[in-house]
């Protein structure tokens, strides 16, 4: 008789293991966020945060999930660090959360992508779009934002409508923006024009003097730093000071209010390719007035997409009618067309938003504006 106990609790373990956490119909709903809430990456993070929080208070406001179950949020502080990334993740899959959302900086995300896979969970990617992202995928986790392709399209057709035909791409070295580089440095050449710096920097860097003589000595009509704000605020302030008078364009890594505060004036002119940010999202509105008032803080960046990536895996729970993460994963590989604050979300084969979300924007009297060519 205590074989046959055994066994049952043997299967039963490796059923749990293989399809997620089943709950009791009254308990609540775990879910998992992961953000950079510490580092130099930590003002996006408590921003996705804050996003996905709110998302869910009016869920449960709402009356829940399945019938009336709560949802409640437990978080994982990657500080856009590989290493305490895995850390996170692994101390978010044994609290046995149904799912993940959030994901942020690139390379600190695709370590976490087997280990969210190897424990079968549900993971919704909310800003992170490195293509190098797509083939760590198991096939348990959907990306809600445009991947580094759609991007370097954007920024390749926004230079060359701009008479530009000489290029200097910067990076740091990490997933997201040497792969945004090297996307961008391709379809540039591709499309029959010159690279003429294509530099890499080092994360922390003040000094960008003998970077600013090599891309003012290449002949470059334009920049494109492909990294994120902290960093880029300085190479921007830089290249005015020594006088470099070409264009200036940053990735969506830099997308930040504060760079306005690093660079200064310099970033007047500066462009912007931009995930759907809410000042310009008309469906964002209620949502801007609500964070404000519940944060006492304008909605950041990455605000909508998180706002977007909570209430898609509250959708998908819903339609899965229970906790189970195969059904979970089937549910979000089926949304077609479902929409919230930063329009409509479908994925292709490779669980990739089916659409480009690329905006571009300009600095203008030390905000972002929507740029109008």
């Amino acid at each position: 008789m205590r074989t046959i106990l055994k066994l049952i609790a043997s299967t039963a373990a490796l059923h749990l293991a293989a399809s997620g956490p089943v709950l009791a119909q009254d308990e609540p709903i775990t879910i998992g966020v992961q953000a950079p809430t510490t580092g130099s990456e930590a003002t996006y993070g408590k921003d996705m945060l804050n996003a996905i929080g709110l998302a869910a208070d009016e869920i449960n406001a709402k009356g829940g999930l399945l019938g009336g179950r709560q949802i409640t949020l437990v978080s994982g502080d990657t500080a856009c660090d590989p290493q305490q990334s895995v850390n996170a993740a692994s101390r978010l899959a044994s609290q046995e959360v149904v799912g993940v959302v959030g994901g942020y900086c690139s390379g600190a995300t695709q370590p976490t992508l087997k280990i969210y896979g190897d424990a079968n969970i549900p993971f919704v990617i909310v800003a992170a779009n490195s293509t190098q992202l797509i083939p760590a995928n198991p096939g348990n986790a959907f990306m809600i934002n445009s991947t580094g392709a759609d991007q370097a399209k954007t920024a390749v057709d926004f230079f060359a409508g701009k008479g530009i035909d000489k290029l200097a791409i910067v990076n740091q070295g990490d997933a997201y923006s040497q792969d945004l580089a090297n996307l961008t440095r391709d379809a540039w050449k591709a499309a029959g024009h010159e690279v003429s710096a294509f530099e890499y920097v080092n994360k922390g860097e003040q000094d960008f003097s003998a970077l600013v003589n090599k891309i003012r000595g290449s002949g470059a009509q334009a920049v494109f730093w492909t990294a994120y704000y902290a960093d880029g605020g300085l190479l921007i302030r830089q290249l005015r000071q020594r006088g470099f008078q070409g264009t200036i364009a940053v990735g969506d890594g830099s997308n930040s209010p504060k760079l306005f505060d690093i660079a200064g004036r310099a970033a007047e002119g500066v462009y912007a390719f931009s995930n759907p940010t809410a000042d310009f999202l008309p469906a964002a509105k209620q949502f801007i007035s609500d964070y404000q008032a519940k944060f006492d803080t304008a909605p950041g960046p990455y605000a909508p997409l998180a706002y977007d990536g909570m209430q898609l895996m509250a959708w998908a729970i819903d339609k899965a009618g229970s906790t189970d993460a195969d059904a979970i994963i089937k549910a979000l590989g089926s949304a077609d067309g479902k929409e919230w604050l930063a329009g409509p979300i479908s994925f292709t084969p490779q669980h990739t938003l089916a659409r480009s979300n690329f905006v571009v924007l300009e600095g203008q009297d030390g905000k972002w504006t929507r740029y109008q060519p």
